[in-house]
């Protein structure tokens, strides 16, 4: 809903208002001057059930219209109290308004049908809820209504009391008797078909879907199968009527709809005693808040011990009050807290508890504060045990580097020195004037072979061209050692952070050496203090890049793995340089 709406909302609730003690004013003057023609007959008592059953309608429908514009309810259910007062109409002492109530005396049931079935959302749910919603409009209005009118002079028909009706075309006594059958019948059609699929809406609801609509849809099947009593009881006249039993059920249908409307209203005061409950929770826990304290105090709201309460990481990932990744149960269903289009805060929570949408938004409206600060401070928490994480693993990757430095030192130039020490020695104990010169031959290679793997580890440690020349030199001596193609796009033509270089450095040359592409491409942009580095290969990530991603956190970067466009693999990683 835009903000331009608002106006025009707040006028269609004005006219409502104002149609509402116009008719209300008019169903007065009507019984009061043609009693005898009236449902309500002379009865005091009768004319208050009246006017008290139209008005809890309307304002019932108003109230549920201004909190929530979006549902069809409130304007349905204000709308059916007018047509209530309506009923009165096709009275000989309406005058002018007579042919209006000849139209509309039975929209009233059709209104209350169709506002029981979208409640509360305001939707229809099923093809077969919209075909009987439509066959109720065209039972009460066309068949009753518009038919019978198009056929019915009062004056030639023996009704000498009657005003004229503006619609009546032909006069034709059989026709209204007979079109006037056809719409009882089929009247009597939609009244039960309407009350068999709001029970069947009874039936299928969870028991917290069933706490919310029952007292709405119970009393609307209550008044509809009056109504249908009402059709039932009129078959055998061929019309309907106002005698004794028409009566009763008038004032029955009244009851109904009066107990429909406070139905509406207990769920407003529901809604506000919850929103008192959860606004005293988040008082007290304001005061000195626990880590958790908001779950906690929701799930003893509630009635659910295992409610937990997760916030969402921008990574993706779900965690509790106390910063830890959290898994829901496979038996627990999740229901997002959205403010602003966004989730704010998940609930896991037992199947069905929230199964009232209002419910859910009482609890995102009334502990927004709440959820904020524990949803800031649970973002602080887990970035902490991320923290704590990436430490751990680069002390622990730090001792593995120095085993394998030692293992390599061991295995390969230690061994081809301790192998060119004895060559020497054996070199020695020969005679001076005949050297043996194979053995020196063995010993020159051997210290050949021993400086080409030093340089070589030197070389995998931190490369001389980085410290020397920069990030652009390092990056163009890696394309040429490196065994497959690699195409490098923009590079930084100026010097950065000794840290920032050697970063996306091993960005590129750990992700070349773990994925061995066939084709590799790197493009680097410097700009608004941040470095990007982008790889694309053509194979799938690499399997472990957790000690890149520490690299890169700690520069308060990020590394992101994504889908190449041409296929393959994407490796972006942002890095802050100031």
């Amino acid at each position: 809903m835009i903000a331009g709406d608002l106006p025009l909302e707040r006028a269609g609730r004005l006219a409502l208002l104002v149609a509402g003690l116009g008719l209300s004013v008019m169903f007065l003057a009507i019984i009061h001057g043609e009693p005898a023609h009236s449902l309500a007959g002379t009865a005091p008592a009768a004319w208050a059930a009246g006017l008290l059953a139209g008005w809890s309608l309307i304002a019932a429908g108003l109230g549920a219209w201004a909190r929530r514009p979006w549902s069809r309810f409130g304007p349905l259910t204000a709308a059916a109290g007018l047509a209530w007062f309506l009923a009165e109409w096709d009275n000989p002492g309406a005058g002018v308004a007579f042919t209006v109530g000849l139209v509309l005396h039975a929209a009233c049931p059709p209104l209350i049908g169709h506002a029981a079935l979208v409640y509360p959302d305001g939707r229809l749910r099923s093809r077969l809820e919209r075909a009987a919603v439509t066959l109720a409009y065209g039972g009460a209005v066309l068949a009753l209504g518009i038919l019978p009118a198009l056929f019915f002079q009062p004056a030639g028909q023996g009704c000498g009391e009657c005003p004229a009706n503006l619609l009546g075309v032909f006069n034709d006594p059989q026709a209204v008797q007979a079109l006037t059958r056809v719409g009882i019948w089929v009247g009597l059609i939609w009244t039960v078909l309407l009350v068999a699929l709001m029970g069947w809406r009874l039936v299928r609801s969870t028991a917290a879907t069933r706490r919310l609509t029952a007292p709405v849809i119970v009393p609307a099947i209550a008044y509809l199968t009056l109504v249908a009593s009402s059709f039932q009881h009129a078959l055998a006249r061929g019309f309907l009527s106002n005698d004794n039993l028409e009566r009763r059920l008038w004032l029955g249908q009244a009851t109904a709809l009066v107990a429909l409307a406070l139905g509406v209203a207990w769920e407003w005061v529901r809604g506000r005693r919850t929103r008192s409950a959860l606004a005293r929770l988040v008082v007290e826990l304001a005061a000195s808040p626990p880590i958790g304290g908001l779950g906690a105090a929701l799930a003893k709201t509630l009635g659910d011990p295992t409610l937990t309460l997760l916030y969402p990481l921008p990574d993706g990932r779900r965690v509790d009050a106390a910063g830890r990744p959290v898994k829901p149960g496979q038996k627990q269903e999740v229901t997002p807290l959205v403010r602003g289009g966004r989730p704010v805060a998940l609930l896991a929570h037992r199947p069905h508890l929230l199964d009232d949408p209002r419910l859910v938004e009482e609890i995102a409206a009334t502990a927004r504060l709440a959820l904020d600060n524990e949803r800031l401070q649970a973002q602080v928490r887990a970035q902490l045990q991320d923290l704590r994480a990436s430490r751990a693993r680069i002390v622990e990757r730090g001792d593995a580097e120095r085993r394998r430095l030692e293992r390599d030192l061991h295995d390969g130039a230690q061994q081809r020195l301790v192998s060119l020490a004895l060559s020497l020695r054996l070199a020695q104990l020969k005679d001076d004037a005949d050297p043996d010169i194979t053995v020196l031959e063995e010993a020159e290679a051997e210290v050949r072979q021993a400086l080409e793997e030093l340089r070589g580890l030197a070389r995998g440690l931190y490369p001389a061209a980085l410290t020397e020349e920069g990030l652009a030199a390092a990056l163009e001596a890696l394309a040429e050692q490196s065994a497959s193609p690699l195409i490098l796009r923009r590079l930084p033509q100026e010097r950065l952070e000794p840290n920032v270089e050697a970063a996306a450095y091993f960005v590129v040359a750990e992700i070349l050496k773990r994925s061995r592409p066939r084709r590799a491409a790197v493009d680097t942009v410097h700009a608004d203090g941040r470095l990007v580095v982008e790889v694309e290969t053509d194979e799938q990530p690499p399997q472990e890049l957790t000690d890149l991603e520490d690299r890169v956190g700690a520069l308060d970067g990020r590394l992101l793995v994504q889908a190449a466009p041409e296929g393959g693999t994407r490796i972006h990683a942002e890095l802050t340089c100031e």
